[in-house]
């Protein structure tokens, strides 16, 4: 009777066992010994609607007559020389070019490249004015390493200091900017010249011909003209091969006389060639706009970047000027693929220099 009992209570603790694990949920094995009876045949994905190009927002179109565009206005190329602590002459002192900057951005103005204004491919933020800033000489304040705990680093009040923090603080004003410079040791350091082309190039500023040694161009010979602009190029391509030196500021605002000025466009010696799209003089005033009937870009005038003996010919003369007579300031539309301009500049338009834009005309 006792034995019946012991196995009385044996099946008894059985059938509980079997219904507790029946109502225990079953574990999946961490690492199955075959992955793939794991795996489920993946759903098809859900086919993704195209957006309609009418449904995606569109840019109000610009009021061409309210922000009086006109991209045949004038546009001031500045000329500078140097950067220094004393203002002079041929001097701005890095406090002053700092608030030209301030002064040019606050008026509206966004700095463009040289070799984008010659080549029309002005790209401005509709209601603003391009202009182009140049540098002559290539002294050692337009361009100064300096060495501070033991790193080296561009000097905070050199031009390419100064301009380097005003673009970051200002992220729309623009970039470009043209050194000229002449040999044998072009902005004075020459054991960093060839770091300096390069970071020069890769922050989109260019690198242009003052000739070989500064010579004045109007005393030399077509053979000795020749020589300087292309000495100049040669030395440039030494230390930047390839580079396209494409622009001339003449020495000290002498370009070679009569018909020896083609020269200082193009020529040859010794087998090396330069071709300068840009000829820069000294001059005093904007030049035209790059499809404007008067444009000539190898007899491109300048405005003088300083406050001293410039009288009514100064940069801020000039700034007075474009504000007494806003019809004649370039004025962007904002759209790189069009000219715009009013009606009455129409007759001064030379289409074959559109570079493929639409001309835009509309009324005043």
């Amino acid at each position: 009777m006792k034995q019946l009992k012991h196995i009385i209570a044996f099946f008894f603790i059985i059938i509980i066992v079997l219904g507790f694990m029946a109502c225990t949920p079953q574990i999946a094995e961490e690492h199955p010994r075959n992955p793939e009876e794991n795996l489920q045949e993946p759903e098809e994905p859900a086919e993704v609607e195209e957006p309609d190009e009418a449904d995606e927002p569109k840019a109000d179109p610009v009021d061409l007559k309210a922000i009086k565009a006109n991209e045949n206005g004038q546009v001031m190329i500045l000329m500078y020389h140097g950067i220094g602590e004393k203002e002079a002459v041929w001097m701005r002192t890095a406090e002053n070019f700092r608030k030209d900057l301030e002064v040019l951005y606050n008026k509206g103005y966004r700095l463009i490249s040289l070799k984008d204004l010659i080549e029309n491919n002005i790209k401005v933020e509709a209601g603003y004015t391009p202009f182009v800033l140049t540098f002559d000489d290539g002294a050692e304040n337009n361009f100064n390493i300096i060495e501070e705990n033991g790193e080296k680093k561009i000097d905070p009040n050199c031009a390419v200091g100064i301009l380097e923090e005003f673009k970051k603080e200002h992220p729309d004003f623009g970039s470009g900017g043209s050194f000229f410079i002449y040999y044998p040791i072009p902005f004075r350091q020459k054991e960093l010249i060839k770091e300096k082309y390069e970071f020069l190039i890769a922050n989109g500023y260019d690198i242009g011909n003052h000739s070989y040694n500064h010579e004045n161009l109007g005393k030399l010979s077509i053979e000795g003209i020749q020589k300087s602009l292309a000495k100049n190029v040669k030395s440039t391509q030494e230390y930047l091969p390839d580079y396209d030196v494409y622009a001339l500021a003449l020495p000290n605002g002498i370009g070679p006389k009569g018909d020896d000025y083609k020269y200082a466009a193009t020529g040859e010696y010794e087998g090396v060639k330069y071709n300068n799209r840009a000829v820069l003089k000294v001059g005093s005033n904007p030049a035209p706009s790059p499809v404007n009937v008067k444009f000539d870009p190898i007899r491109l005038p300048r405005v003088r970047a300083s406050e001293m003996e410039t009288e009514g010919v100064g940069m801020y003369d000039w700034l007075q000027y474009f504000e007494k007579k806003p019809e004649k300031r370039y004025i962007s539309d904002g759209n790189p693929d069009t000219v715009a301009i009013p009606e009455s500049e129409a007759e001064y338009v030379d289409k074959s220099r559109l570079n493929g834009k639409e001309l835009v005309i509309y009324k005043e």
